[in-house]
């Protein structure tokens, strides 16, 4: 691992890329930012799930799953509509009910209702508007990135706790893939926290144990057996 002022850099196998990311996964883990309790560090939890959830799993492709979960990473994100669970069509109805009651309102000599009613007509129409251009967007964003985009940049993750890259490297020297993992902790101290347990683990970890998608549907058919318990942990080390 080489490591400088742009963060933690490695150059390996796609066992050697995945294992470079637990163990930045893990030490960020021990230095307690997943831990939403610690009030030093609660601001950054979210950030911390995002970054476990994008980083390269044994179980996954550079191609195809990293490259998804980045166009997903990268896309705009949600409108009120959006959050608020409704399609635009359905703000679009709402938009034309509020309308009728407008001109009822009118009918009745309530213009205070009727106006408040034909304001609410409008912010409906515009978020559905909102709502439809986001979702176009987003398709677009998704085609581009993941047919284009891909093949000219790394594929890259960065939120106000990580920023990182991988791509797969032009010089595999005759072993297979190779790839190049690099990732940076944003906050200085953060950073060399993160540095100093990185070094632990290169001393005390003598085999590191790299995380693996488990199925348990096998041991869920067989009468009697449960699926063993999943770890608190996203990476697990042992030493021998």
């Amino acid at each position: 691992m080489e490591e400088s002022i742009s963060g933690f850099k490695l150059r390996g196998d796609w066992g050697d890329i995945v294992e470079h990311g637990e163990r930045i996964t893990r030490a960020l883990r021990d230095a307690g930012v997943h831990d939403p309790d610690r009030d030093a560090d609660a601001r950054y939890a979210d950030a911390f799930d995002e970054w476990d959830e994008w980083r390269p799993k044994a179980h996954e492709t550079l191609d195809s799953d990293v490259s998804e979960k980045t166009a997903d990473q990268a896309s705009v994100e949600e409108g009120k509509g959006e959050k608020a669970g409704k399609e635009p069509d359905e703000d679009i109805k709402t938009a034309g009910e509020k309308l009728s009651e407008s001109y009822e309102q009118l009918e009745e000599d309530d213009a205070g209702a009727a106006v408040d009613n034909w304001k609410e007509s409008i912010d409906y129409v515009a978020r559905a508007a909102d709502s439809a251009s986001r979702k176009a967007l987003r398709r677009v964003e998704d085609t581009v990135y993941q047919n284009v985009m891909t093949q000219l940049a790394p594929y890259y993750f960065d939120n106000e706790l990580v920023s990182a890259n991988v791509q797969q490297s032009t010089r595999n020297g005759g072993n297979g893939e190779q790839f190049v993992f690099e990732v940076n902790v944003n906050d200085d101290d953060l950073k060399d926290e993160v540095s100093d347990r990185l070094a632990e683990y290169e001393d005390e970890v003598d085999r590191w144990h790299v995380e693996v998608e488990k199925d348990t549907d096998a041991a869920e058919a067989i009468e009697g057996a449960e699926p063993p318990p999943k770890p608190d942990d996203n990476s697990r080390s042992t030493t021998n």
